[in-house]
């Protein structure tokens, strides 16, 4: 798949050159997963120093503008790391490895959960969810 990312996306992935906590594939696969999925449009808000946010929507959405924001948190560029937030009745959290934060996601609750050290098995999981998100988003049900 040719995937044509905005200016800003590639600047930032070209710009970060440390990453101790392998956020950056986990970022990348999350970006190529999401822009693989049917009916789904991709956003990008670069705020250098604070973050880097990929916002994913589906076509059969009507009220909510994103599924999930996939932020690349900035604020040490030699250590960023990825908060992906979801709308908490979008999907499940079923080992409880989120944090609930009321009116966090666009003023609703949200799940958002954090891979802020090198864990294959916290990437999958953070994948398994986009997945529940964007079928829960494909149903209609947000």
């Amino acid at each position: 798949m040719d995937i044509t990312w905005p200016q800003e996306f590639q600047d930032m992935l070209a710009g970060w050159r440390t990453d101790p906590v392998g956020a950056r594939a986990a970022f990348e696969d999350y970006a190529a997963r999401l822009a693989g999925l049917a009916q789904v449009t991709l956003s990008f808000k670069a705020r250098p120093g604070v973050s880097y946010s990929l916002r994913a929507r589906h076509a059969a959405q009507k009220t909510r503008e994103v599924f999930v924001l996939v932020d690349v948190v900035d604020d040490d560029p030699e250590n960023r790391w990825l908060s992906v937030c979801f709308y908490a009745d979008m999907v499940n959290d079923p080992e409880e490895r989120g944090d609930f934060v009321p009116g966090g996601l666009m003023g609703a609750d949200a799940c958002c959960l954090t891979l802020d050290e090198d864990d294959g098995e916290m990437r999958a999981y953070i994948a398994a969810r986009l997945d529940e998100a964007a079928a829960a988003a494909a149903e209609g049900r947000e």
